[in-house]
């Protein structure tokens, strides 16, 4: 397939969950995807088979985002096999749950090495390699609002994500690209369900006043608004997909 004429996109993380749903979104619109992951192989390269056979353009690119060399070598090959990049989606992400008084150093060190720094890391390049006219769509979390007990870390990383995305929106000024970032609530995927009690997933689904929790694919429309022509007046912006859970 041709894909000089198609505009590109880097979903980070993408091998699944909301990454893969907003991976096979942007293919869906017509963006070529690159499809990154950091350690599971198998699931990107099924996804890029699915995008792929489905009509779509896409590769699966190994980087560790925590590694700012990984992440500039992210770019060269997007740029080298695509000619550009249009879209960055800073989807990666860990999840570590613990009372701040019971947070070690390397749970401590590993949230802010992917979540924030990894999000630095690929704005930082992204900076330099985005074409005019492009688009970034950060990931923070609604429990920077939430702020319940035991997400003092990970609502401090995502924190700085929102702060940095509007810094970053000012800082860009004159090359016409657009900087939000998407803080979803409770989201079936299985970083939130992974150990958590059945009926403390069906409390948390019937917080938001749709009595849900979300999907990938809900999230994924979100990210597919922000980076198309309708979000080009959005801006500098966290957007709360979250079912009005707050």
């Amino acid at each position: 397939m041709n894909t000089s004429s198609k505009k590109v996109a880097i979903v980070t993380g993408s091998s699944r969950g909301i990454g893969a749903a907003i991976a096979e979104r942007l293919a869906h619109d017509g963006f070529a995807v690159v499809v990154n992951y950091s350690g599971s192989a198998e699931p990107a390269h099924a996804l890029v088979d699915k995008i792929t056979q489905q009509g779509g353009s896409a590769i699966a690119v190994q980087a560790d985002i925590s590694d700012s060399a990984a992440v500039k070598q992210l770019f060269e090959t997007t740029i080298t096999t695509f000619g550009g990049v249009d879209v960055l989606v800073n989807n990666a992400g860990i999840m570590a749950l613990a009372p701040l008084g019971d947070t070690d150093d390397a749970t401590f060190d590993r949230l802010l090495a992917i979540n924030f720094k990894g999000t630095f890391n690929t704005l930082r390049e992204a900076t330099k390699h985005l074409r005019d006219g492009g688009r970034i769509v950060n990931f923070s979390s609604s429990v920077t609002a939430l702020l319940q007990p035991t997400y003092s870390i990970y609502a401090a990383t995502k924190a700085a994500v929102e702060a940095m995305t509007s810094v970053l929106a000012k800082e860009l000024r004159g090359r016409n690209i657009t900087i939000n970032a998407v803080a979803p609530g409770p989201t079936a995927t299985d970083l939130f369900l992974n150990g958590k009690p059945q009926e403390v997933i069906d409390r948390l689904a019937k917080l938001a006043p749709l009595e849900r929790l979300g999907e990938p694919a809900d999230i994924a429309a979100v990210v597919s608004f922000l980076s198309g022509p309708d979000g080009a007046w959005i801006n500098g912006q966290t957007l709360r997909a979250n079912g009005g859970i707050i």
